[in-house]
């Protein structure tokens, strides 16, 4: 199948991102960064940090539905030509000076095809090509404007995307339900014990401030081990993987960013089943919480995250909402100059935990295993999504499958 080649340039135009400083940050408008790319294909605009826009964000700084944005510039040479497609942006949203906005001028591009094209090995070699091998220190409009790009009619720019959407959609569909079950497990955990909401409670005494047969007891208490992990020493060829602090967001692991290693590991440092992994250095991912809810072989964490193994007769779930529920107040108790700010042992050891009945613990696990249990599942099915997904990419994108 041959379709046309065009320039980039004859299709749209480009504008750089906006320049500010510390000085600019506080409230007023969201701003995408380069460090809000990482592998997404359309922006998570929850996380974006805001910026004061007066005397630096023009209107024609606000990104507009079927937008493109390029990382421009970056001290990590893999992130240069990265790229966010923007679909009905929820408010105003600006963007940072290390990238690049296109915006299609032209009615024979259909932007969301342009979106998944620019995320296919043809063009991300095209632009290594174009800087001179896989070392671009920085992406240019100029880059842009000649990056000759493959133009299919718009009817079949359509169905390609259409194609890849589908993925895309039920990708979506399970991080919602993920989403919408870590937040009702939550719910549960505040509305019984941090309201005191729970079965029974009308009728149940009240000792010393707290639900008689409840006591205040502490991490270190309730735990088997605490330990930070192991300083890796990274090996491709290995089947042994080592987690990091990207790896831990929003009460999950994401094994995107794992490593592979060759690294001696000690018993007790190797991950199980019901281990609560907790970040402890630096700023920014400070105190973020996961809890591994499966079987896992030859996993392991680096020593920037804590291992937190509850006792076996505690009911896990139990243990690990609790501490997720403590990440914002794990955030407070880094020590340390800035950039080197730790969560220490000794201070997350003696974190209070309320331990209601064993009872109540345990409906509540009962409760919790149910939905807890099903987002491992749905990670996976994102991953094999993901996986599908990518096969059929260049392979769409270089004609070989007709549509």
């Amino acid at each position: 199948m041959s379709w046309s080649i065009v320039e980039l340039g004859d299709l749209a135009e480009f504008r750089n991102g906006i320049n500010y400083n510390q000085n600019n940050f506080g409230t007023g408008i969201k701003v995408i960064g380069v460090v809000n790319f990482k592998n997404y294909i359309m922006p998570r605009y929850k996380e974006l940090e805001e910026v004061n826009p007066e005397g630096v964000v023009k209107d024609e700084d606000i990104l507009q539905n079927n937008d493109i944005l390029f990382v421009r510039s970056n001290g990590n040479k893999d992130l240069i030509g990265r790229s966010l497609f923007i679909e009905s942006p929820p408010e105003q949203i600006t963007f940072s000076g290390f990238c690049i906005r296109t915006r299609f001028t032209s009615n024979q591009a259909f932007p969301r095809f342009f979106a998944y094209l620019f995320r296919s090995d043809l063009i991300r070699k095209t632009l290594s090509a174009y800087g001179g091998g896989t070392n671009i220190a920085n992406l240019n409009q100029k880059i842009l404007s000649r990056l000759q790009v493959p133009l299919p009619p718009v009817a079949t720019q359509q169905r390609i995307a259409d194609i890849l959407s589908t993925y895309d959609r039920f990708i979506d569909n399970n991080n919602r339900r993920i989403a919408l079950l870590e937040e009702s497990i939550h719910q549960l955990y505040k509305e019984w014990f941090v309201r005191s909401r729970f079965p029974g409670y009308e009728s149940m005494k009240v000792v010393d401030g707290i639900p008689e047969g409840w006591k205040v007891s502490s991490i270190g208490n309730l735990s088997e081990v605490i330990t930070r992990g192991i300083t890796p020493k990274y090996d491709s060829e290995s089947k042994n993987i080592v987690l990091n602090q990207k790896c831990i967001r929003n009460y999950q692991i994401n094994f995107e960013f794992a490593r592979q290693h060759h690294s001696q590991v000690s018993e007790h440092k190797k991950i199980r089943f019901g281990d609560v992994l907790i970040n402890s250095t630096g700023i920014g991912t400070l105190g973020r919480v996961a809890q591994v809810l499966a079987n896992c072989e030859d996993l392991t964490v680096d020593t920037h995250i804590t291992i937190v193994r509850p006792k076996v007769e505690l009911e896990k779930h139990f243990f690990g909402v609790a501490l997720e529920n403590l990440q914002d107040y794990f955030d407070t108790l880094g020590e340390g100059a800035t950039g080197q700010t730790e969560l220490k042992r000794q201070l997350l050891s003696v974190v209070p935990i309320l331990l209601p009945n064993e009872n109540l613990r345990k409906y509540f696990d009962e409760k919790a295993s149910v939905a807890r249990l099903l987002v491992p599942k749905l990670l996976e099915q994102n991953q094999k999504l993901k996986e599908a997904r990518d096969l059929l990419l260049p392979r769409l994108m270089n004609g070989s499958i007709a549509v």
